[in-house]
């Protein structure tokens, strides 16, 4: 007889009421994960690979898995896996903010960048106690899920959840450019990064999130349509695909030939209000969670949003956060008020955001220089302010700021954007500088392989 799927959870419920408190990594793998892989829709004999090889060295993953296809078994194939999971025993704690939980969270990250795990979008995390998805959109991963203490009356809740995410698969990484900050390039990023991606094949998204700067907006030369962003967050039912324009650029090839490209931006409305009047007349109509809710059909038309929120902590800024998946954060080596607020966001606003998104993110990207050349003295004194920033973050608030500065290790270089004069002028002419110069093209494309591009 086969099992329905109300039979494998009480099944499943069972077995984990039946896992000890300290349960070895072992058991809880045999008797709650690999059920647990069932229940969410994979054949637990041809669908699941225990100890898959992720290509790095001897590096393997607890588990992989992916769903047949007419004439590929995933076990007998072991190719492009859609999910990765990595178990620990009971005795491991990994409520949120405990060591060993950022171990195996650096550890899954670790699997989803390796060669094996390049198709791969989702990764979990589990030591039968608590348990977390995450999503990897290209070289970006973050939380798709908060981490779940499991107990009996949520488990089928958990189930649920994850097997929604999974199958709907957004293909969108929504970005948020933010510094508490300004004058730290946020606008000068976001539409170079724009070009940029766009160039390099990506379908790409920009919104100019500040209503009375308007900076982006103004630098492309755009006007709105008649529908509006605003009156959107005002009157959601309203069409929130009306309030694209497109931005395009015609290249010349080395054959010669003409070649057109376009990324598309919903531009900021010319508000005559101050930002506190607009916050006080959005607020009649909206709340939090209305920017990301009316961006949902738009996640499935694009590969890349991005958001440019205006600085201050205020609605704008944090409807534009709330609606992302990830918050990149511009600074300047030479002013310690972006770096501090560049911590106040990571240690505070995100955390915040958090608190009331219940999804695990956004999460902050690692911070980095934007646009000026540094000497060897200036680096070295950026350098001694933020292990000073690290070490009294760490000592006042307990967090730990040291992969937002030093992703890779203690002290090894924080990325940087080059400085060119032409970045300056291209609004003038209103086009992104990355469509002018190659340098700064280069420049940028380092810079989205770093941080976004598998």
């Amino acid at each position: 007889m086969v099992a329905t799927q109300s039979t494998r959870i009480e099944d499943l419920k069972s077995r984990w009421q039946k896992l000890d408190s300290d349960a070895k990594e072992i058991v809880v793998a045999d008797n709650f994960i690999r059920p647990f892989l069932e229940v969410l829709g994979f054949d637990q004999y041809s669908e699941i690979y225990p100890q898959f090889p992720t290509g790095r060295n001897n590096a393997m993953v607890d588990f992989a898995a992916r769903k047949n296809t007419q004439n590929d078994q995933f076990i007998t194939t072991k190719k492009a896996p859609h999910l990765i999971l990595e178990v620990k025993g009971r005795n491991v704690n990994i409520s949120e903010g405990k060591a060993p939980y950022r171990d195996l969270v650096n550890q899954l990250k670790r699997y989803l960048l390796d060669p094996n795990c390049k198709t791969v979008k989702w990764g979990i995390i589990s030591n039968g106690d608590h348990i977390q998805l995450f999503r990897k959109h290209e070289k970006v991963i973050y939380p798709a899920s908060p981490c779940i203490k499991i107990t009996q009356d949520n488990l089928e809740g958990i189930i649920t959840l994850f097997k929604q995410r999974i199958s709907r698969l957004i293909p969108a990484l929504t970005v948020a450019i933010y510094n508490n900050k300004g004058g730290v390039g946020k606008t000068t990023t976001t539409v170079n990064l724009a070009g940029t991606l766009t160039r390099l094949g990506k379908k790409v998204l920009v919104i100019d999130f500040d209503f009375q700067q308007r900076d982006l907006t103004t630098s492309l030369g755009l006007s709105c349509n008649q529908e509006t962003l605003f009156e959107v967050l005002k009157e959601p039912r309203n069409s929130i695909q009306k309030t694209i324009v497109k931005f395009s650029q015609i290249f010349q090839t080395k054959t010669g030939e003409q070649k057109s490209l376009s990324f598309d931006v919903i531009p900021a409305s010319d508000n005559k209000n101050s930002i506190s009047e607009s916050e006080i007349e959005l607020r009649k109509y909206c709340n939090l969670r209305t920017l990301s809710k009316v961006l949902e059909p738009l996640r499935f038309q694009y590969h890349y949003i991005l958001i440019d929120t205006p600085p201050n902590k205020n609605f704008f800024s944090e409807s534009g956060i709330y609606a992302a998946n990830v918050v990149l954060i511009p600074a300047k080596h030479n002013n310690l008020f972006s770096l501090k607020n560049a911590a106040v966001a990571i240690t505070q606003f995100i955390p915040e955001i958090q608190q009331q998104k219940k999804q695990g993110n956004p999460i902050a990207l690692p911070i980095f220089f934007n646009g000026e050349t540094m000497t060897e003295a200036q680096k070295k004194q950026a350098n001694e302010a933020i292990n000073l920033l690290i070490k009294n973050t760490k000592n006042q608030n307990k967090f730990d700021l040291e992969p937002y500065f030093y992703p890779h290790s203690k002290n090894s270089k924080i990325t940087a954007i080059c400085n060119h004069a032409i970045i300056a002028k291209a609004p003038f002419v209103n086009k992104p500088a990355v469509y002018i110069h190659k340098t700064i093209f280069e420049s940028y494309s380092a810079f989205a392989r770093e941080y976004f591009l598998q």
